[in-house]
């Protein structure tokens, strides 16, 4: 992974309420995530992981509660700092090459040097052999490697990942694993979704599990690592 200079950002989410009709997929989530941490949020379907991520990504809006940046100790408020996400679902275009999509997104985000800055995530995600293969032809761990490298276009200071592995083979996993300890050493603060114990999973700082949309253990208050993976993965 390239570097790239940055302001570290935290994130801060008070009492967070998203409710669709009479369901909430949230219940008064507060949480401080501190600058450079990389935290995984665990539990079963349903819990409110992938929600969660979504509002902190600026993709959906809570109910109620406020998420704020907090910049250098300072607060951004609501303006959301150079991010990157990966969906549970890729989202890359199946009738352009794996080049091309990067190209799109680069250039919709007003990246300089989009062509050379495609050629480099392309060749750190493993996939310059494949450049002008259209993404149609790619399998599921490759198309997987083409978001993430879409989430890295733009340097982010905050990573936010929805069960980042998916579709990824063991050689896929291990590539991910190298590449989430290069943006956690970097200082990138990073929010991610997983379910159970794993390679990527012991590059986390932190966990936190979620039931019924609140936040139920945390780490960082007394909470099992183990315990809180292994519960989300039962």
């Amino acid at each position: 992974m390239t570097s790239t200079v940055f302001s570290p950002t935290g994130i801060r989410f008070e009492n967070i309420d998203k409710r669709y009709g009479g369901l909430y997929a949230l219940r008064r989530v507060s949480l401080e995530i501190s600058a450079g941490e990389c935290v995984v949020f665990a539990g079963r379907n349903g819990s409110g992981k992938t929600t969660l991520l979504r509002i902190a990504a600026r993709l959906a809006r809570p109910s109620s509660g406020v998420v704020s940046f907090l910049n250098g100790g300072e607060d951004r408020g609501g303006m959301l700092p150079p991010a990157g996400f990966v969906a549970h679902a890729t989202m890359v275009y199946d009738e352009l090459t794996a080049e091309e999509n990067l190209l799109l997104f680069a250039r919709l985000q007003g990246i300089a040097e989009p062509a050379a800055r495609a050629e480099t995530l392309l060749r750190e995600v493993g996939l310059a052999e494949r450049r002008n293969s259209l993404v149609r032809t790619f399998s599921r761990g490759m198309r997987q490697r083409v978001a993430i490298a879409r989430a890295l276009l733009n340097e982010p200071a905050v990573v936010l990942l929805d069960e980042p592995t998916t579709g990824l083979d063991t050689e896929g996993a291990s590539w991910f694993a190298q590449t989430l300890r290069q943006l956690r050493d970097s200082g990138r603060t990073i929010l991610m979704s997983l379910h159970g114990e794993s390679e990527v999973s012991t590059l986390a700082t932190r966990a936190l599990r979620l039931d019924a949309g609140a936040v139920v253990a945390d780490t960082l208050t007394g909470a099992n690592f183990r315990s809180i993976l292994a519960f989300a993965n039962a």
